[in-house]
């Protein structure tokens, strides 16, 4: 089924062009009719443009009418564009059905417009560093890509470690929302952080230390957010080096201190992340989340 594919870059700038040719590529062979924003391989500083024509590249993809928006790749841009994000043009074609798909700083551009219209983006790949990989993209990734693209992703389920398997079962609904560690805790405090209560929280990192990750998720816990959700899932944390004076602290040792400070259950393994396997997942839509024994299910039905 051919579907139409916009690709811009709202972030940072690309630096690895041939990955992002290569994803193109892949996308147009996949039978999809895909359009690249003109600025996609902008270069202003460390940014994909400046920002005016970051927030151009932004407009056009929310006019694009494409069934899927994607970006280039994420990197750091997005957070000093909030202020003037077209976020009606966003929420209005998210609406008649394109799927905004980003990861990482895109986190930014997903919360403030869960924050300022309530409408659904997807947490989901990148051009460049998914479908531009050397070899053959992630079969999970492009499984649940064409699922979100086809309109028949109803959900994602993982195994958990064992140390986390449930004597019973546990189940909570509410709205899934979340992304890059990092950009959530720059978030709090903001007017372009969500108000979620009764909540499904979901975080993800790269190239941070388990101190750091302490750090940013204590500005969660003091800001209020992490007391008010029914669940926290936390994805995949990579590519950092542990320090010789860490002296046993890790990353469990983060996971344990969290537990430890709020009522809601932590779940751990969640497949998303700066990873090659993960899934998508719908920013603000409503989901059940169900755990029994060690499988964990998120389940969100038609949410596109």
């Amino acid at each position: 089924m051919t579907k139409s594919i916009y690709i811009y870059s709202p972030s940072s700038a690309v630096r690895d062009k041939a990955a992002v040719r290569r994803g193109i590529a892949r996308l147009k062979a996949m039978g999809h009719d895909v359009e690249v924003d003109p600025a996609a391989f902008a270069v202003h500083m460390r940014f994909a443009g400046d920002d005016a024509t970051r927030l151009a590249a932004v407009q056009r993809a929310a006019d694009s009418g494409a069934d899927v928006a994607i970006i280039t790749r994420g990197g750091y841009g997005l957070t000093r564009l909030l202020p003037q994000l077209p976020y009606k043009a966003i929420a209005k074609a998210a609406k008649r059905g394109t799927a905004f798909v980003g990861l990482s700083d895109f986190t930014a551009l997903q919360n403030a417009v869960l924050a300022e219209t309530g409408a659904v983006t997807w947490s989901g790949p990148a051009v460049g560093e998914d479908f531009g990989v050397e070899g053959e993209p992630d079969d999970i990734m492009a499984a649940c890509f064409d699922d979100l693209i086809t309109e028949q992703g109803e959900g994602t389920g993982w195994q958990l470690p064992r140390a986390e398997a449930q004597t019973e079962p546990f189940q909570a609904k509410g709205l899934l929302w979340g992304g890059n560690l990092a950009i959530m805790a720059a978030l709090a405090g903001t007017p372009w952080m969500p108000k979620v209560k009764g909540g499904i929280l979901f975080l993800e990192d790269v190239h941070e230390h388990p101190y750091r990750i302490e750090r940013m998720l204590t500005q969660l816990l003091y800001s209020g957010v992490l007391e008010k959700q029914k669940a926290v899932l936390l994805g995949h944390f990579t590519n950092y080096k542990p320090y010789p004076h860490d002296k046993g602290f890790r990353l469990q040792t983060v996971v344990d201190w969290l537990r430890s400070k709020i009522k809601a259950p932590v779940f751990t393994g969640l497949p998303f992340g700066h990873v090659q396997t993960k899934v998508v997942l719908p920013v603000g839509a409503k989901v059940q989340l169900a755990v029994e024994g060690r499988d964990a299910f998120v389940v969100w039905g038609h949410a596109h």
